[in-house]
């Protein structure tokens, strides 16, 4: 008889230093104490954020692989070898939802082409959170990533996006390393036309949140200081 493999569980996080249950609904909580196999991108991160839903849980007990920007492709088979055996295995982000702008999705597609079955937990998506609050196009749109470093690339990029947005009617999406969101916000709206769109969505679910969407040559007179703090960025062009 052939053992039943064991599940991969998707586990968001969230999306900073906030009570865990007041985003996060109770069939995380029940995961988190049912598995001790996670794959995780850091291990202090994550053994706080077990902690804090799970108190009672065995901290030794857990068994943890690192999967980061140093994480080789060879190593994945290995971390899903606990389900082979029936074991269930949890997968943490950082913040927010593991597999989207997360190194996670290499894992998912892997337990796809060795028919572990992979089981979504709800939980809050940055990019989905801003994209509903943004009054911009939610029927099309697009996540971009990081733009070029390089300023007269990024530019180009912007414009590109832009054009894009206003031949498709699609709402374009991006982030920024936080320590450069100010430059960043700053070089959009000095970049598209004055009437195209900006939406600015940082902190998303803390207490200081702000989510504001406003033409170009608004931003352009506005003071608002988003250093060092997650933000998305849309811009939409009608």
């Amino acid at each position: 008889m052939t053992e039943q493999k064991g599940k991969l569980y998707l586990i968001p996080t969230t999306l900073g230093d906030n009570a865990p249950l007041e985003v996060l609904p109770i069939s995380v909580k029940k995961a988190i104490e049912n598995i001790n196999v996670y794959i995780v991108e850091n291990e202090k991160t994550a053994r706080r954020f077990i902690k804090k839903i799970s108190p009672k849980k065995s901290q030794p007990s857990l068994e943890l692989f690192l999967l980061n920007k140093f994480t080789q492709a060879m190593e994945l088979p290995e971390f899903l070898e606990p389900c082979s055996k029936g074991t269930d295995i949890g997968l943490l982000s950082e913040a927010g939802c593991p597999g989207v702008a997360d190194p996670g999705a290499d894992v998912v597609k892997l337990a796809h082409d060795n028919d572990i079955q992979v089981v979504p937990l709800v939980g809050p998506s940055s990019i989905l959170m801003a994209m509903m609050s943004s009054g911009l196009n939610g029927q099309s749109f697009s996540f971009n990533g990081y733009l070029p470093i390089d300023k007269g690339e990024r530019k180009k990029e912007i414009k590109r996006l832009e054009r894009l947005s206003f031949e498709q009617n699609q709402s374009q999406i991006f982030i920024e390393t936080p320590y450069r969101n100010n430059k960043f916000l700053e070089d959009i709206f000095t970049t598209v036309a004055p009437e195209t769109d900006i939406c600015v969505a940082c902190d998303i679910t803390l207490p200081t949140e702000y989510i504001k969407t406003l033409p170009a040559k608004v931003w352009a007179k506005k003071n608002v200081d988003l250093h060092k703090r997650p933000t998305i960025f849309i811009i939409h062009k009608s």
